[in-house]
């Protein structure tokens, strides 16, 4: 049996517009343009070399790297085990990566715009028609059914690139957020090792007073001792108990500062400080040597510096984004479905309904609103272009700072260690005049002070030391690299701190 002419001609007119509509979305895109500048990363003035690594020992061999688990050249192992903690636990680092979790999102919602929007639903309704409609109506009087499965479609052809550059720009966004996740991540475990090398100077001190302390009693019992003969003054005996008590209010005035440090430590990896102790242990052995690298590999190796680079490049995306405004937006729309007033022949072939079409809309007057759109966006991306300089020359002078700090310190214990054997050997020359009877006591209260002076400035120079230590791996950016952003952020799994 030959299928109706009829028919036939009416499903080539069904299939005809998607043959026409398809191949024009396609040939658009094709010869679509993107409109707006072309990125390229702006210069930033890099120095041949740190200005304070001529004279600072290098780290052997030189081509040593900073891992990511920086922290394990100090050999710590209590350390090790603390900072673990914080990629589970931190809070701070739980809000960068829901931060960056969002910035993930939000580039797939702009990538969505590649695709058309397609709705669908249903209705059903019955109406009336008023009787006293005009008499030319024949339907004056009717009450009918109306049934419906309507399908739109709903398509922007990107012609000048405006939702490119939009999902360009949203994905250097997206990335800039990996980085500050990154920067985040380096900044609680910079925060942890500072916090504890801190609290290990203080039970360094801590141990240095309670040692000095015990030197102190027994002094106090020799001179009441000779008190009790008749070979010391009372006042001897008052300057020695003065000393004594004084050197206790210091070893308790320790653990204050000791005790917040531990409460902190208990913070970053997301304990109550009621839940946590520290246990006590004496810094003793100075910080390993830090490679700083070259100046030119810093660009690269912090993360704070890639975080205002993909900024550059977002604000830049933005400016193509304002200049596409000012050329027509061109839509491509479609409807159909079926629509029957009886329910029973609503699928049926007669029931289908299509319409295809186009439309185009070009900007005439807005009173200048695009121009200043433009402007806004050209002059946000000059101040990503002024930030991300100011964050590479802020990153060359901690770089500097940190290095010159280690390398004086140092030095200064060095000169410092000398001051403690020349003050020990004061405080014996001084017991040995006393107990001669050559000097008074307060010759030995005198080299006494300055004994524990000196050895409490040695521990505070070695506290100092691990401290810049910390703080110049931050500034190097603590074995971070940028090939560690993602480059398709909106196809990876989730970006996490073990995985930086």
């Amino acid at each position: 049996m030959k299928r109706p002419r009829n028919k036939t001609l009416v499903e080539k007119a069904r299939r005809t517009p998607w043959l026409v509509v398809l191949p024009a979305i396609a040939l658009l895109q094709i010869c679509g343009c993107t409109v707006g500048p072309t990125y390229k990363r702006p210069t930033a003035e890099v120095p041949p070399a740190y200005k304070e690594v001529a004279n600072w020992k290098q780290a052997q061999p030189n081509d040593q790297n900073l891992g990511g688990n920086w922290w394990e050249m100090f050999q710590d192992p209590q350390l090790n085990s603390l900072e673990l903690q914080v990629n589970v636990s931190n809070q701070n680092l739980k809000i960068a990566e829901a931060q960056y979790t969002q910035a993930r999102a939000m580039l797939r919602y702009n990538r969505a715009a590649y695709f058309p929007t397609i709705n669908g639903g249903a209705s059903a309704t019955r109406n009336k028609i008023s009787s006293n409609r005009p008499p030319s109506l024949s339907t004056n009087g009717a009450t009918y059914n109306d049934f419906q499965i309507p399908f739109e479609l709903s398509y922007e052809v990107d012609v000048w690139g405006r939702v490119r550059r939009t999902v360009e720009s949203s994905r250097a966004q997206t990335q800039a957020s990996a980085a500050d996740l990154a920067s985040v991540n380096l900044s609680m475990h910079a925060q942890l090792a500072l916090f504890y090398f801190q609290a290990r100077t203080l039970d360094a001190e801590e141990q240095l007073l309670n040692s000095t302390v015990t030197q102190y009693e027994q002094a106090l019992e020799l001179i009441e001792n000779r008190f009790a003969g008749g070979l010391a003054s009372d006042l001897e005996v008052q300057q020695a108990r003065t000393q004594l008590e004084t050197t206790r209010a210091e070893a308790v005035d320790v653990g204050v500062a000791r005790a917040q440090y531990e409460h902190a430590v208990a913070v970053l990896i997301g304990k109550p400080p009621a839940e946590f102790s520290l246990a006590a242990l004496p810094l003793t052995v100075p910080p390993p040597p830090i490679p700083p690298g070259l100046p030119s590999e810093l660009l690269e190796r912090r993360p704070d510096i890639a975080a205002a680079e993909r900024l550059m490049a977002s604000a830049n995306a933005q400016i193509g984004v304002a200049k596409a405004a000012y050329y027509p937006t061109i839509s491509l729309g479609a409807t159909g479905g079926f629509e029957s007033g009886v329910i029973g022949t609503l699928l049926s072939g007669p029931s289908a309904l299509w319409s295809v079409g186009s439309s185009a809309i070009a900007p005439i007057f807005d009173g200048g609103r695009r121009r200043a759109n433009l402007d806004q966006a050209i002059a946000a991306y000059d101040q990503t272009v002024a930030n991300y300089r100011e964050t590479v020359l802020t990153g060359f002078q901690q770089v500097e700072d940190n290095v010159a700090a280690l390398r004086i310190l140092e030095h200064e214990a060095q000169v410092q260690d000398k001051a403690v054997v020349a003050a020990q050997n004061y405080l014996e020359l001084a017991n040995t005049r006393y107990k001669g009877g050559v000097t008074s006591y307060l010759e030995v209260t005198t080299a006494q002070s300055a004994a524990l002076s000196d050895e409490l400035t040695a521990v505070n120079i070695l506290g100092r030391r691990m401290v810049d230590a910390v703080t110049l791996i931050q500034a190097l950016g603590g074995g971070w690299d940028r090939s560690s952003l993602p480059a398709r952020p909106e196809c990876c799994g989730k970006l996490t701190s073990s995985s930086k």
